[in-house]
This record gives structure tokens, C-alpha cells and sequence, in this order.
């Protein structure tokens, strides 16, 4: 009777991800229309914004990608100070949404930006070509390098040393140890790291939105169509390709993660004395942080300055303003969104990695973890108009409930994962052992499971409040004036031209995320690392 209630339960839960996942991308499918597509092709827009799109994520990547790997060799193979205060440094343009990273260019570069003022001074008829190419990659990187980095920065503290000293021992020099240790060493990593910021960068419309110029790109084209024209077939025209572009790249990572080979950390790395290499490490890791200060410092100068540039004294009048126009409720709502989506989110992502790793594998467990996979390829754009197109006609759309919920799909692969992987630490005889003992399995999950992963639950509950404070991509077809986050102020203050508004909401958001990752950094210090599991 037991096994029968959990696998009806197992298949519930499926059916809540058919609906909330499955379903509603089957219907973007059905509402392309032949003739759009025949339009968008003849017309030549196809084929030049998919051109455009992966030029520019490619670069965008290549650079973000290799920047995240020098600040991570910097890191884990020099002896500098502060490590653990560059890493934080590092993830803060995590903390606010990416069309803030466009505003903050334009802040700093555009032709009426504080750099180029203060340049101009210096160079006359300095300008900085911003909008277009250099603008987008400029502000991807800055958007995408932090998760690039998060990933690459953990993989060099599972590397182990004995291989190196066995290189040294055989003569080979750095250079060559580079590139027969280390590279195959961090390969699954980096070919992840490459398709996670792909993927990032290429489905993202609020850097483009902002310093795109005249270079329009898939995911920009289709924030167009469907918020600025409400023409919903060529929005899933574009939504379907960049689905299928997603997909592909998430199959050639799993496909990646399957064939990788596992090793055994039986020394950590050790750091040699080298000055020249530390002092080399030190100025690309302050180098970094200053850039990365650069546009949030803009955002606090223009919050408090009467009117740049014509008037730079002392003001909090534009913070007044931002308040009259409505900033206060937008933030109540956008707070109510992420608490509620990190709450509901952690239960039901929690029991369904309960269910996948402490579960025997049968058709339902597989299936689960298939769609719960699955959700991590899926553009936020993308699910947000397939939740237009799905959810329109019910009572449930124009709620906050529905933002709650895309939020909850949108973001709900990594951090079941996390829980997924912690469970699965656990002595796979546990289960059995308790069946013998007549304990049930809810009382393990009460009294064994959910102890032992606090940390875990804590990261994940996290990881969800900070993502729904920034994201833009899957409520920005769903959110109403009574609902709307406070991140969608960001695009619509911006073509209002109300920057030092734009700017305060940035700030606004990213002290949000910082009080909320310092309570995490609080919390986890007060909670007990229960003894490993498998022991």
C-alpha cells in the first residue's frame, strides 16, 4: 500500500510538470503560423538576426569563459590575500538584473557618460562606439562571467596534486603541465561552463534591449513582437529556434556529463612561492573588481546627484521621484514573488529530488528527473509566452500565483540538483534498513534527511530568491501594473529616459540580494555540518 501511495504520488508530480512545462511549450508549437514563417524568411530577418545572435554570443562567451578561467587559476594556483573576498566580488553582477548591466554602460560610456566626459576632457571628440557589437559583449560578459566562474572556480579544487608532482618528477615544465594535466582535468567542466554561458547569453534580451543599437538579435526580436506588437506567431517562431538551439547544447553537455571520466582528490593542490605570478594575479583580480564597481559606482553617483550632468550637486530628490513613481509597490511585489516562488519552489523541488535519488529507477522516477532536467534548457522567454499562450484564457493569468510558478519552472533545474546531489550521498541501503525497522519513509525524510541537508536547503531557497529578484526573460510577457517586479521598471524607465530612476533600482535590487546573501552566509555559519552521511 506504501509503495502504491508514492508512486502516486511520484506520477502527481509528474503531471504538475506536464502542466507546468510540457503542456504550455506544445502550445507555443501550435501557434506558429506557415505564412509568418514563410515572411520571416523571405524576408531575410531570419537568417541575419541568427547571424547576429551567435557571432556575438560566441564572442561574448569565448571572452567570459576565458576571464572566468584566469580569475579562477588566479585564485587556486597563487598565494594572494582576500580570496574569499574577490570570490563574493567576483558574483556581485549576479545581483542585478542584465539590462542594469546595459544602463551602466550607458552611464559610463554612452555619448553622455560619465567616462566619456571625463575623457573628453583629455582627448577631445573622445567617443566610445557603444551601441551594437562592443556594447553587447561588453555587458554580456559583465552578466555572465560571475556563473562561469562559480563553475570553473569549484572544478580547480578537485584537481589533485600527486599527477603534478609525478610531472615535475619527469621534467615537464608549467606550460606542459597545462596542457596535459590540467586541461583534461577540468574538460567536463569547461565544456559545461561554455554551454551554461551559451546558453545564458544567447536567450538574454535586456543587455541587447538596451545597447543593441541597430543589431537585433533572436531573443530581442522576440521580446518585440509579442510585448511591443502582440504577435504571438512570430514570438514562437523565434521562441521555437531559440528552444531547439537551448536543447541542442544542453544534450551535447549531458552528453558530456555521461562520457566524463571520475578521479580521486587524494592531495589538494599545493602553491609554490612565485612573486612575480602573485603580484601578475593581484592586478587582474583588482582589475576585475574595479571594473565590476564601475557601473554600480555610477548607479550611486547619478542616485544622489540633482541632474546629470547638468547639475551635479547633492540631491536625494531623485529618490523621491523614483518612490513617487511607484518603485516602493513594485518592490513589495517583487519581494512577495521571490519569497513566495523560494518558498513553494524549495518544497516541491526538495520532494522531487526525493523522490528521483531515494527511489528505486523505475519509469516514474526516470520520467521525473527527465522533465526536471529538462526545464534547465528551456529560455525563460521561451516558457514565459508559452505561459501566455497556455494560461490566458483562466482565472489564474494576471496573478502573482502564475509569476510564482514560471518562476518556479524557470528556475527550477539547478537547484534541484543540488538537492538531487546531496541526497544521493546518502547510503543507498538507508531505505531498506528502515523498511526492516518499520520506520516510514516520511519519518526519514523528517528526521534524517531534511537535518543532514540543511546547508542545502538554505542555498537553494537562496538561489531562487536572488534569480526571481533579477530575472526579466519569463515574467516580462506575464506581469501586469498591479504585479509587475521591480526589475521590469529597469527597460521601462530606461526608453522613458528616466536614468537616474533606472539607476536607483539597481541598487535598490542589489542591496536586496546582498542583505539576503548575507543572512544566508549567517545562517549557514550557525548550522551544524552533520557527520558525512555515508559513514
Amino acid at each position: 500500500m506504501k509503495k502504491r501511495k508514492w508512486t502516486a504520488v511520484r506520477i502527481l508530480i509528474i503531471l504538475f510538470l506536464l502542466v507546468s512545462v510540457v503542456f504550455p511549450i506544445a502550445g507555443v508549437m501550435a501557434q506558429i503560423s506557415l505564412n509568418d514563417v514563410k515572411k520571416i524568411m523571405v524576408s531575410g530577418q531570419l537568417g541575419e538576426m541568427l547571424f547576429h545572435s551567435l557571432v556575438v554570443t560566441g564572442i561574448s562567451t569565448f571572452i567570459s569563459v576565458s576571464l572566468a578561467f584566469l580569475l579562477a587559476w588566479c585564485l587556486n594556483r597563487c598565494n594572494i590575500r582576500a580570496k574569499g573576498v574577490f570570490s563574493v566580488l567576483f558574483t556581485i553582477p549576479m545581483l542585478i538584473p542584465s539590462v542594469s548591466h546595459g544602463t551602466g554602460l550607458v552611464l559610463l560610456f554612452g555619448d553622455n557618460g560619465i567616462i566619456t566626459n571625463l575623457l573628453a576632457m583629455c582627448i577631445p571628440r573622445f567617443k566610445v562606439n557603444l551601441y551594437g557589437y562592443f556594447g553587447m559583449i561588453f555587458g554580456w560578459v559583465l552578466y555572465s562571467f560571475p556563473v562561469a566562474f562559480l563553475m570553473l572556480n569549484d572544478s580547480f579544487q578537485y584537481e589533485d596534486y600527486t599527477t603534478y608532482e609525478a610531472a615535475q618528477v619527469l621534467g615537464l615544465g608549467k606550460l606542459e603541465q597545462f596542457r596535459t594535466i590540467m586541461l583534461p582535468n577540468l574538460r567536463k567542466t569547461l565544456i559545461s561552463t561554455v554551454f551554461a554561458t551559451f546558453t545564458l547569453i544567447f536567450t538574454d534580451y535586456g543587455v541587447p534591449l538596451v545597447v543593441g543599437g541597430k543589431v537585433m538579435t533572436l531573443s530581442l526580436y522576440m521580446y518585440r513582437e509579442v510585448v511591443g506588437l502582440l504577435d504571438f506567431s512570430k514570438g514562437a517562431i523565434i521562441g521555437i529556434l531559440l528552444l531547439i538551439l537551448a536543447i541542442a547544447a544542453f544534450v551535447i553537455d549531458l552528453r558530456n556529463e555521461e562520457n566524463a571520466n571520475t578521479s580521486t582528490v587524494t592531495r589538494q593542490y599545493v602553491v609554490t612561492q612565485n612573486r612575480k605570478r602573485d603580484v601578475a594575479a593581484y592586478v587582474i583580480c583588482c582589475f576585475t573588481v574595479v571594473v565590476i564597481g564601475l557601473p554600480i559606482a555610477a548607479f550611486a553617483f547619478l542616485s544622489v546627484v540633482k541632474q546629470y550632468p547638468i547639475d551635479l550637486s547633492f540631491s536625494l530628490d531623485n529618490i523621491y521621484e523614483a518612490f513617487g513613481l511607484g518603485v516602493g509597490q513594485y518592490l513589495e511585489n517583487s519581494l512577495a514573488m521571490a519569497l513566495g516562488t523560494a518558498f513553494v519552489g524549495v518544497v516541491v523541488i526538495y520532494f522531487t529530488a526525493y523522490l528521483t535519488a531515494r527511489s528505486k529507477k523505475t519509469w516514474t522516477t526516470m520520467t521525473l528527473h527527465l522533465i526536471s532536467m529538462i526545464s534547465l534548457a528551456i529560455p525563460g522567454i521561451v516558457l514565459g509566452l508559452s505561459y501566455v499562450l497556455f494560461f490566458r484564457s483562466t482565472f489564474f493569468y494576471g496573478t502573482i500565483a502564475i509569476l510564482i510558478l514560471v518562476n518556479t519552472v524557470h528556475f527550477f533545474a539547478s537547484p534541484y540538483l543540488m538537492a538531487y546531489n546531496s541526497l544521493n550521498k546518502f547510503n543507498r541501503n538507508l531505505e531498506d534498513v528502515s523498511d526492516t525497522l518499520g520506520i516510514s519513509r516520511m519519518h526519514m525524510l523528517l528526521d534524517v534527511y531534511l537535518p543532514c541537508t540543511q546547508k542545502t536547503i538554505i542555498e537553494m531557497f537562496s538561489y531562487i530568491f536572488v534569480n526571481c529578484m533579477v530575472t526579466i526573460s519569463a515574467v516580462s510577457f506575464l506581469a501586469n501594473f498591479k504585479d509587475m517586479p521591480l526589475a521590469l521598471l529597469i527597460p521601462r524607465f530606461d526608453s522613458q529616459s528616466l536614468i537616474e530612476a533606472t539607476a536607483f533600482i539597481a541598487l535598490v535590487i542589489l542591496a536586496v540580494n546582498g542583505i539576503m546573501k548575507l543572512a544566508v552566509f549567517v545562517l549557514e555559519r550557525h548550522v551544524k555540518d552533520p557527520a558525512e552521511p555515508n559513514r
